[in-house]
């Protein structure tokens, strides 16, 4: 039969498929010989068993049972003794960490006999009743689905009435008898006093929490796939609520918000499980410990130097003191802000941790388009409302919502304020623009899940009175209602009434050359590491520009040369009418006048592109979208011709655009009169603007500068486009003096320009795939229809795991580019390959893009860093280590 059940001391963390990375880690750290309470896992093997038939495998809970023994023999314990009982916690923990998103369950094994034997051994009746709330009010919401509201009603009745010592014993037992009955009543049946049952039912439910919708959201964001399943950890209980010399805590080897070396975190004095991530009372700085238990404050300092010398990066642990005594509950390689993110990374190879290559793989695009973004002016900023916990940076302004609904229905950008966050709050988080809440501090679930996504956040702003029933928040006499704008700093923690202004960020400065590496210790790290992505990655970035000044910006960014510059945004504004004129010429005269006037004017546009980027490739486009496109829409045209008429004046000019209108009229435009089409049928458009590139590149050659333009003609599907457009071009070209060498090739968005790219590559001086349009036409989609219909659908069904045009479909487009690579260069082994579409900015798509060979990308100028940074990873990581350091 398989093995499904793991001991602790069996697995290590390399076994994170098998044991989830919760179990991988608490083996590692066993084998470590740090102090972890006896326990095992149940493999993922099992779950996706289950997941799959809908039963519990057969012999799992045999296996179970076998290692449970194993415990009670070690700790000499049992459970479900009425003399002295073992009791148990069971917790969730798939391969990839999901903070908050699925299930724990503490104290099995307590029932109406085992909380009296609980009492005894521990000296406490307080501390078993509460025990044993907890497990009826966990056991339930998890196990059966029970609302927490239910409970919690209770229990704030509760306190409210228990005065400043909270409750007494009593009180606590007839709040487990008050929840037995809110058990009994919403589940149909008592709450089970099995041990044994309650251990296999909560098994049973940490299985089923994978597909919770909660746990099911994060993974679509998080981009983890639906097949891996949950393993199930099941460990003797060590308790930190048994009075002043217990406690439990979260900490950090580095702060995970700044990167500022030091052991960092949150201690809850005589509090259990998971009282500190939920936030539910105010933490203690984790330098308190060292006051309130010098001892264990050293031993837990020591366990974390060694663990982040093990694993060689920040981590994150979560452990309990049990009168005295520190136990390891947890540990992995912690989740941080992108700023951190490089920070940290710098540390470690200064450390001589990690090398560059390695502190590469530590650090994202995604990180880095995000450091990008503004913050706040603190200058122009008036008094804050309030000050809480720096819980993850960032700026963010937004109207007030109280509920994760509001958050995910409001039109425009919204900051969720909560007492404090709990899973359920995760779609209202991903909506929102930040967080606030009034309790929690940096390892509350809110900080943590905020640092995970990206997020805002600031926590524990303890002036905040929080009335969402009532839709309002109160802070000493002043009260801001839903609705109302605030601004949060999760960089300073100050919270703001009103909308404050922002400054760029300075790595955005820094990026646009404004600010020198050495300003602060963040602009270096990203500097460093930057300058070794351009080391070594193979890849190319270039940019997509269409003036000067894009072209100028995106070469301080760091672009090698422009990879689109569409001729067609050179047409707009007050140039509408020669492109009108050029519609409407009748013969051969008109046309060329039209095209004489437009020569002039491209020409100029070419010189300051190509002065721009002097010394640089730069591919021109030639022009690409319907002529109709340049001309007033249908409607509007006869609308217009409709009121003249009416009013028996004369329409003029309109009347002419709307028959020309009409008689390009297409059902389906984007696949018609567009691209290379344009050029063989419309006599002198494309030498028109061949012969503008040329006699700018002559001028910039007179000029004495160093011009490398590159003719891309769009849309070939067959070969003998290409030839004969190349064929005109290179007429014309011959006839410029002093232009410089000028390469014709085309953009290979077409299944069918991929499918043949051999014969097409004969014709072609270079292939640049635009793989917005080849997406449209390998899923047969129209962009600006399905994007707002259907894509929702999509990705809450897991169709998509993310939108097919930020991120390359590597399986069906990805294959038409490798397979257009492949046969090009078969026939022209010089062949150049790049990629102009939107997905040469999107660091998944490039670290593809790099795998299959290309030797550019190309993108907007803003996203040029994000490309160069996802470039130099490409060259240093291998899938399996992308996919582990998600």
């Amino acid at each position: 039969m398989a093995t499904y059940v793991y001991d602790f001391i069996e697995g290590d963390r390399t076994r994170a498929d098998l044991l989830g990375g919760k179990g991988a880690n608490l083996a590692e750290m066993t084998r470590l010989g740090l102090p972890v309470p006896p326990g095992f896992t149940v493999s993922t093997d099992a779950c996706r068993a289950y997941l799959a038939d809908g039963e519990v495998p057969a012999g799992l809970f045999e296996e179970v049972n076998a290692h449970l023994r194993e415990i009670e023999v070690r700790l000499d314990r049992y459970l479900g003794d009425p003399h002295d009982p073992l009791l148990l916690a069971v917790r969730s923990g798939g391969r990839f960490s999901m903070p908050g998103m699925m299930e724990t369950i503490l104290d099995i094994g307590l029932n109406d006999v085992t909380v009296e034997a609980i009492a005894r051994h521990s000296g406490d009746d307080r501390f078993a009743w509460d025990s044993y709330r907890r497990l009826i009010q966990m056991f339930g919401r998890t196990v059966h689905g029970v609302p927490a509201e239910e409970f919690d009603r209770e229990l704030e009745a509760l306190r409210a009435t228990a005065g400043s010592a909270g409750p007494t014993a009593e009180q606590l037992r007839d709040l487990v008898e008050t929840y037995k009955k809110v058990f009994a009543a919403q589940v149909g049946h008592e709450f089970p006093q099995a041990p044994h049952e309650q251990l296999y039912l909560a098994i049973r439910a940490v299985f089923e929490s994978w597909n919770a919708q909660r746990a099911v959201l994060y993974r679509r964001r998080e981009h983890i796939s639906d097949d891996l399943g949950t393993a199930v950890n099941v460990m003797a209980m060590v308790f930190g609520n048994l009075g002043s010399d217990s406690g439990t805590g979260v900490a950090f080897t580095r702060d995970p918000a700044t990167g500022a070396p030091g052991v960092y975190g949150d201690y809850l004095p005589d509090a259990q499980g998971e009282d500190v991530v939920a936030g539910v009372r105010n933490t203690v700085a984790l330098t308190d410990l060292a006051r309130i238990d010098p001892a264990s404050h050293h031993r837990l300092t020591e366990i974390m130097t060694t663990l982040e010398r093990h694993y060689r990066d920040l981590c994150d642990v979560e452990f309990t003191i049990e009168r005295g005594r520190l136990w390891m509950l947890q540990t992995r390689v912690g989740k941080r802000t992108p700023a951190a993110a490089f920070v940290i990374a710098a540390q470690l190879v200064d450390e001589g941790m990690i090398t560059l290559d390695e502190a590469l793989t530590r650090v994202t695009g995604a990180q880095l388009a995000q450091l990008m973004f503004p913050a706040f002016d603190t200058s122009a900023a008036p008094e804050p409302l309030t000050t809480g916990v720096a819980a993850s940076p960032g700026a963010a302004v937004g109207r007030v919502v109280f509920d994760s609904a509001a958050a995910v229905a409001a039109d425009g950008p919204v900051i969720l304020v909560r007492r404090e966050t709990n899973p359920d709050d995760l779609p209202g988080m991903i909506a929102a623009r930040g967080v606030l809440t009034a309790r929690g501090g940096k390892t509350s679930h809110a900080a943590v899940v905020a640092r995970g996504m990206g997020r805002t956040c600031v926590c524990g702003a303890e002036e905040l009175h929080v009335d969402a029933e009532r839709g309002e928040v109160t802070v000493g006499d002043r009260v801001v209602r839903a609705g109302e704008v605030i601004s949060i700093d999760g960089t300073t923690g100050r919270v703001y009434a009103g909308e404050v202004p922002v400054r760029p960020s300075p790595v955005a400065r820094y990026l646009a050359g404004e600010l020198a590496p050495e300003s602060d210790r963040l602009v270096t790290a990203v500097d460093r590491l930057l300058r070794h992505a351009d080391a070594v990655r193979r890849l190319g970035v270039r940019a997509n520009a269409d003036t000067p000044q894009d072209a100028a910006r995106a070469r301080a960014f760091g672009a090698a040369g422009v990879g689109l510059c569409r001729t067609e945004h050179m047409f707009l504004g007050e140039r509408r009418e020669l492109v009108e004129r050029l519609i409407l010429a009748d013969d051969p005269a008109e046309l060329a006048a039209a095209l004489d006037a437009l020569l002039p004017l491209q020409r100029a546009d070419f010189v300051g592109i190509l002065a721009a980027m002097d010394g640089l490739p730069v591919t021109i486009r030639l022009l690409d979208p319907p002529l109709h496109e340049f001309l007033p829409p249908l409607h509007e045209l006869t609308a217009r011709v409709a009121r003249a008429e009416a009013l028996g004046e004369d329409p003029g000019r309109d009347a002419a655009l709307l028959t020309a209108v009409r008689r390009m009229h297409e059902t389906n435009p984007m696949l018609g009169l567009r691209g290379v089409r344009l050029g063989l049928v419309v006599p002198g458009l494309f030498a028109m603007q061949v012969r503008a590139v040329a006699e700018a590149a002559a001028q910039r050659v007179a000029d004495g500068g160093d011009p490398r333009p590159e003719i891309m003609v769009p849309l070939v599907a067959e070969a003998r486009e290409l030839a004969a457009v190349r064929a005109e071009a290179e007429a014309v070209l011959a006839t410029v003096p002093g232009a410089p060498a000028i390469p014709v090739g085309t953009m290979v968005e077409t299944p069918r320009a991929a499918l043949t790219a051999g014969a097409i590559a004969r014709q072609a001086g270079f292939f640049s795939f635009g793989t917005n349009d080849l997406t449209q036409a390998t899923w047969a989609f129209s962009r600006d229809d399905v994007e707002g219909s259907f894509f929702g659908n999509y990705l809450e069904r897991g169709v998509f795991e993310a939108s097919p045009f930020e991120t390359l479909d590597t399986t069906g487009v990805g294959r038409l580019v490798r397979l257009a690579v492949a046969e090009g260069r078969a026939v022209r082994p010089d062949l150049t390959t790049g990629v102009c579409g939107e997905h040469g900015g999107d660091p998944e798509s490039v670290a593809f893009f790099a795998d299959a060979g290309l030797d550019y990308v190309s993108c907007s100028p803003y996203r040029v860093p994000v490309a160069r940074l996802a470039a130099g990873r490409a060259a240093v990581t291998t899938t399996d280590a992308v996919s582990d350091s998600r």
